[in-house]
């Protein structure tokens, strides 16, 4: 199987969501996870139809560990994309994103309603929303990008 880099999206607007729970699992095997030994891998899907792939990276010094999902980020940013059609996230026992992941993933959501989590749980994959699986981010009409 050929590798991602970060810096070379792959294309597939018609990629399943098994297909991109998938790709984060196969990033997951990459994760830099030496403390806790919790692996986690990411995969986003752009608007415009381009993957990238992210993992945690640890730190002894706890605070400077880097989620798979905020890397995943970065790597879309970096490409120069802005916007998460969905996400799917393997941690190998069905966890979600964390509170700054979904924060952080709800700054580059298409939509609340639109952007869609996707986890593999012991009883099957899991799909929801931005905005039901966390509903109360924060916002404001005071903080707004100017890009």
């Amino acid at each position: 199987m050929v590798k991602e880099s970060p810096l070379q999206p792959s294309n597939s607007p018609n990629i399943t969501s098994e297909q991109l729970l998938s790709l984060a699992h196969q990033a997951r095997k990459n994760a830099y996870a030496p403390y806790s030994h919790y692996l986690v891998g990411a995969c986003i899907l752009t608007d415009q139809g381009n993957t990238y792939t992210g993992v945690n990276v640890e730190n002894r010094s706890y605070g400077a560990t880097v989620c798979a999902e905020r890397t995943a980020i970065g790597a879309m940013i970096t490409a120069g994309e802005y916007k998460i059609l969905k996400i799917a996230v393997d941690t190998g026992d069905g966890g979600f994103p964390c509170g700054i992941c979904l924060q952080s993933i709800a700054e580059f959501a298409v939509s609340r309603e639109l952007c869609t989590i996707i986890v593999q749980a012991a009883d099957g994959m899991k799909e929801l929303s931005l905005s039901d699986l966390a509903p109360h981010l924060w916002t404001s009409d005071k903080v707004q990008p100017k890009l």
